[in-house]
Order: C-alpha cells, then sequence, then structure tokens
C-alpha cells in the first residue's frame, strides 16, 4: 500500500495532498515519467552573437551661408569686371540675382542713346513708366530733358560728339520707395563698368540716387551746379527734370547749370 493508494478513493485526501504539493513547489507536471538530470545530454552552445556596430549618425545639413552684402559686392564686382563690352553687360545683369529690388521689376533697364557720347547722364532708378518700356528717362520727364540737352547742342540720335547717352543709377525699379544704401553699394560695380565701357569726358549725376551711388552723399539741392571726380571722370550734379516739373522756378539754376556743362565740354 502506498500514499497514492491511501487517497485514490478519497477526493478530500487528494486535494489535500496536491496543496501540500504546490506549497512545496511543484506546480507544473512536465511529465508522468521521472527524469534523471544526471543523464540529461549537452545542451547545445549557440555561437557567440557578432557585436553589432552602431550606423554612424548621418551627416548634419548644413544651412546654406546667407548672402551678406560684402558677399553680393564682391559677386558683382566679378561679374561687371568680366564683361568686354554693353552686350556682356546687359547679360551679366539679366544673371544677377542678389538684388531683392530685381524681383518686384518688369524690366532691365540698361541704357539709352549714342555709346559714342562725350556725355553719359547717369539719372534716378526706373518709374513706373521707364520699368514698363525698358528704357531710361521716358515719358514727360523724358521730353523735358531732351529738351535740355537740346538747348546746348547734345541727343541721343546725335554724332558722338554731340551725343547723350543715359543710363539708370538702379537697372530695376523699386516699387514704393528709395533703393537701399546696401542696394546702391551692390550695383556701383555694375554702373562704373558701364561708365567705363562708354567712356564719356564727362558723367553727369541726375538726381539724389546717381548723387549718392557717385559720391556717397545726399542733397541734391546743396551739390547741383558743382564739379567733382568719380570713376575717373568730372563729374556735374543737377537736378532731376522731376523735380524741375515740379518747381518750375528751379528752371533758371538748370540752365546754368547746363551751360557749365557747355563750357566743361569746349575745354577738354
Amino acid at each position: 500500500m502506498g500514499i497514492e493508494t491511501d487517497i485514490a478513493a478519497d477526493w478530500h485526501a487528494s486535494l489535500a495532498a496536491l496543496a501540500w504539493q504546490v506549497d512545496l513547489g511543484v506546480s507544473d507536471i512536465i511529465g508522468e515519467a521521472p527524469l534523471d538530470r544526471y543523464d540529461l545530454p549537452e545542451p547545445v552552445k549557440l555561437p557567440d552573437a557578432a557585436p553589432v556596430t552602431p550606423k554612424p549618425a548621418p551627416p548634419r545639413a548644413v544651412a546654406p551661408a546667407v548672402p551678406t552684402a560684402d558677399m553680393a559686392i564682391a559677386a558683382a564686382t566679378a561679374a561687371a569686371t568680366a564683361a568686354q563690352n554693353l552686350g556682356d553687360l546687359r547679360e551679366a545683369l539679366a544673371r544677377f540675382d542678389q538684388l531683392e529690388i530685381k524681383r518686384g521689376a518688369r524690366n532691365l533697364v540698361f541704357g539709352d542713346g549714342n555709346p559714342q557720347a562725350r556725355v553719359l547722364i547717369l539719372t534716378e532708378a526706373p518709374d513706373v513708366e521707364e520699368d514698363r518700356e525698358g528704357r531710361p528717362c521716358v515719358g514727360s520727364k523724358g521730353e523735358m530733358l531732351d529738351r535740355m540737352f537740346a538747348a546746348i547742342g547734345l541727343s541721343r540720335s546725335a554724332e558722338a560728339a554731340q551725343a547723350i547717352y543715359i543710363t539708370p543709377s538702379m537697372p530695376w525699379r523699386a516699387p514704393h520707395r528709395e533703393p537701399s544704401a546696401d542696394e546702391i553699394a551692390i550695383i556701383r560695380p555694375f554702373v562704373a563698368r558701364h561708365i567705363a565701357l562708354i567712356n564719356p569726358a564727362v558723367v553727369v549725376l541726375l538726381g539724389n540716387d546717381a548723387l549718392q551711388l557717385a559720391l556717397n552723399s545726399s542733397g541734391i539741392l546743396r551739390h547741383r551746379g558743382t564739379w567733382a571726380q568719380a570713376f575717373d571722370k568730372p563729374v556735374l550734379a543737377m537736378t532731376h527734370p522731376a523735380y524741375l516739373q515740379r518747381n518750375p522756378a528751379a528752371k533758371r539754376e538748370a540752365w546754368a547749370d547746363l551751360l557749365s556743362l557747355q563750357a566743361k565740354l569746349r575745354s577738354l
């Protein structure tokens, strides 16, 4: 007789025996036959896992450098210097994209008149009419300018000795504002190259934008009628025809400036 015989017919004894085994830690039945653990085969040894090499972090994207005014001036100087003629210079200006002012303009306003002229007129940034036509000094202001210079025997269509050539101090229109000091500094190399390619005897600074670009000064009413030196040329400051239209009394001073220009040309 054994314990299994004693409890086989007694349900309560069987439950008590089972509870006793659970108390001893026997909770899972692996099999009915006894197992000799000393006779078990050696466990299969798995190969050591290869060390995991961490992947290098992807290179951090470097933000492009924000163009500065100095960088734009250097780019403008290189582009302007490379231009061998007016066609090259016009193309270089058309490709140049480091001036925000360009994005609001309709057309590039490059120049007008005889490229062999003795007198180069550096005028204001384009207005809406000039931007629309792509030519400097058009409309009523242009007609007035033509009459002014015709009074001393000069015109856009004349032969070289009596010709004028007109180019703006900024080739693009800036709607509702004046060009900034940085924008003028950036465009200056192009203007300087433009003047060098025309190679006039004198340069007329017509208005504040031209005065700022050529002489880094402002106050056209203080400077008008005076001669200075810029771009290796004698330069004369004059008021713009738009100012004369608003202030007809200033035409007498403009006439005096034209006579001064005529005298300078005769002396050269």
